[in-house]
């Protein structure tokens, strides 16, 4: 079948949403009582869906996280590891985004604090928000190669821009001069203007160990823990116990 002008000049115009949606309801044989205004309704309706679509999987790509199938609905409430189900879905519905509040997500190696965080940020993505996940270390590595290779301004204006932040696997190492600069300025320049997910094997009460120097610790912590939410988890590590039973949904499969 010749290919409709009309198809043609929707796919000129970008408007591929309503273009595959034109091309299904000429192909079908159940349209041809619909009216000008049900066909219509029905082509922007596939339009904005599809634009809708283009933009989360653009916002995912941006947000690189680790996890990227991790998804609320996917989460696995009976996993012996202290997550506060009320206190979860809360989050999960994204209104503490909007208030620029923090999550520090606390607990040993293996209870899933990674795919929870990036869970989460799936989640904001899905609801428009700018999202962007980066672990500590790498992070202050790309910091410091930025400052030498002109890249600092544009990589520190996406760091405080994203609603959303995720720093994964803070501490234990003691954190270097540069490194309390560089975390003191994202933390101010966030502060009241995003909402950052911060996930640690360390109970918060240490982190002020970790930044090494009094006067930044209480600057940054103050920044970061006022106005908080905290999730923390205690139980076996999820990596040993996907071994030793048959995987019961796709958090158990997390790497």
């Amino acid at each position: 079948m010749l290919d409709h002008p009309t198809h043609g000049q929707l796919r000129e115009l970008k408007l591929d949403g309503m273009a595959d949606a034109f091309a299904e309801l000429q192909a079908r044989d159940d349209t041809g009582d619909l009216s000008h205004a049900e066909w219509l309704g029905l082509l922007i309706d596939r339009e904005a869906a599809s634009r809708s679509t283009k933009k989360f999987l653009s916002r995912m790509r941006t947000a690189k996280l680790r996890h990227v199938g991790a998804s609320i609905e996917d989460v696995d409430f009976r996993t012996p590891r202290k997550l506060d189900k009320a206190l979860f879905q809360q989050l999960a519905a994204g209104r503490w985004i909007d208030a620029h509040q923090n999550l520090l997500i606390t607990g040993p190696c293996g209870v899933g604090k990674t795919w929870l965080a990036c869970a989460l940020g799936q989640k904001a993505c899905r609801d428009g928000k700018s999202v962007l996940y980066h672990r500590v270390p790498r992070l202050f590595a790309d910091l410091e190669l930025a400052y030498g290779d002109g890249r600092f301004p544009r990589l520190f204006r996406q760091i405080v821009k994203a609603d959303l932040l995720i720093l994964d696997d803070w501490g234990p190492d003691r954190l270097t001069s540069g490194q309390r600069r560089d975390l003191m300025e994202i933390v101010e320049d966030r502060y009241q203007s995003g909402s950052t997910i911060i996930t640690s094997q360390l109970p918060v009460d240490t982190w002020h160990d970790v930044i090494d120097e009094p006067t930044f610790a209480d600057a940054i912590l103050d920044r970061l823990i006022h106005n908080s939410c905290r999730l923390p988890l205690d139980g076996p590590s999820l990596r040993k116990t996907k071994d030793a039973a048959q995987p019961k949904d796709r958090e158990d499969r997390q790497p």
